[in-house]
């Protein structure tokens, strides 16, 4: 971290996001600052303690590869990925030039609605 001309030392750290408490979402900030997407032109989106990654239709092909993704990193930062309040969500619109209904992610489940928090 920079501040000025100073610049913080790097320690490893070991530990979990907290839930519940108003540090839990200030912490998953921190942490994630370097959860980024893999594949050029797919975005991420982090608030609170959601993480939201849009991917447009010519990238469909890269979904499974962006989710396989976010679990490594939370393993690797000692947090878990929880496939079972992870939702997916397609939109589609009225040029449906490439697979509008491509298959359904391992253990995440596709929804019609979504409520996004910003």
């Amino acid at each position: 971290m920079r501040y000025g001309d100073e610049v913080s030392t790097i320690l490893d750290k070991n530990a979990s996001i907290i839930q519940g408490p108003a540090l839990g979402p200030v912490s998953y900030v921190l942490n994630a600052g370097d959860l980024t997407t893999v594949t050029p032109g797919n975005q991420i989106h982090k608030y609170a303690d959601d993480t939201y990654i849009l991917v447009p239709a010519s990238n469909i092909h890269s979904r499974k590869t962006e989710v396989d993704h976010v679990a490594d990193w939370a393993q690797t930062n000692n947090l878990k990925l929880n496939r079972e309040k992870s939702v997916e969500i397609v939109f589609t619109g009225k040029r449906k030039h490439l697979d509008c209904n491509p298959p359904e992610l391992p253990g995440i489940s596709r929804v019609t609605v979504i409520t996004i928090h910003h």
